[in-house]
């Protein structure tokens, strides 16, 4: 069993409790309080991060740790269940086919393109120490054949990912303890 985790940020022991800092901070605690908690690392969304703050502003901050004041490890989802989320409540709101998703959240103007290359770009470009893979969420209730359309298409999206995860990662020169994880 595999007991620690080396990232670009410390080593984790596991298993490891990650707090959510959904939009880059864990509510109501500063980054100090939630290192004074021994916590290891901390979860953000990169669904919620590329519309709140905006990437430009991340990037422009210097990226997740330097915006979070966090020098800890930071896992980054890809956003696929908050696109499902999103779609589910309203499905006026986007779409999903095999590219991605495109969607508009609630009281926003603009639309967002997410796809697979994408999702694993931005959390990259943020910084991020685990970079999670897009997924294409399905309801539970929702028909086998429906689920099974969506296990394939995870399972592309997976394969992009991992492949865009790579170039950039050698563009970057980034390995060893300096590689992040996806």
């Amino acid at each position: 069993m595999i007991k620690e985790l080396t990232l670009p940020h410390g080593t984790l022991q596991l298993p490891v409790f990650l707090p959510d800092g959904t939009q880059g901070v864990v509510r109501t605690l500063d980054a100090r309080d939630v290192a004074e908690a021994n916590i290891q690392a901390v979860q953000m969304n990169v669904f919620h991060l590329m519309q709140r703050p905006g990437s430009s502003t991340i990037q422009a901050l210097g990226g997740l740790h330097q915006m979070a004041g966090w020098q800890r490890p930071i896992f980054t989802d890809s956003g696929g269940f908050q696109v499902y989320s999103l779609l589910r409540q309203n499905a006026k709101s986007g779409s999903i086919n095999d590219k991605g998703a495109t969607f508009r959240p609630e009281g926003s103007d603009r639309k967002f393109n997410l796809t697979p290359e994408k999702s694993v770009q931005l959390q990259l470009s943020y910084g991020s120490d685990v970079v999670i893979c897009l997924d294409d969420c399905t309801h539970v209730d929702d028909p086998l054949a429906e689920q099974e359309k969506s296990v394939a298409r995870t399972v592309q999206w997976a394969a992009r990912c991992k492949a865009e995860f790579e170039k950039i990662v050698g563009q970057r020169g980034l390995s060893g303890e300096k590689r992040p994880s996806l």
